[in-house]
């Protein structure tokens, strides 16, 4: 599951690690879940995500390295680390 809005992985934090959004999805069964950190470019994440979903669905690798993939891509374009690296993926990376 994506959530490619405005800090969407930030939650309160415990002992047990951060508990928000994220959280309540994994209990739920939610495999993996891509999150950001903090608010996010529209333009920069649509491409991002466009460029996720191509190279995960390509069936060639994982989420995670489908992510990294995209950050780099997205960083050709916009070289600031604002624009890309705000997104994480929790959960399994394939």
């Amino acid at each position: 599951m994506a959530l490619s809005a405005c800090s969407t992985g930030l939650g309160r934090i415990s002992g047990d690690g951060v508990i928000g959004l994220s959280r309540s999805l994994m209990v739920s069964g939610v495999p993996s879940v891509l999150v950001s950190l903090w608010n996010v470019s529209d333009r920069a994440t649509a491409d991002l995500m466009v460029e996720f979903y191509r190279v995960w669905q390509g069936g060639d690798m994982g989420k995670a390295r489908a992510l990294r993939r995209a950050m780099l891509s997205v960083k050709e374009k916009y070289p600031n680390p604002y624009y890309w690296a705000a997104f994480v993926l929790i959960g399994e990376p394939e």
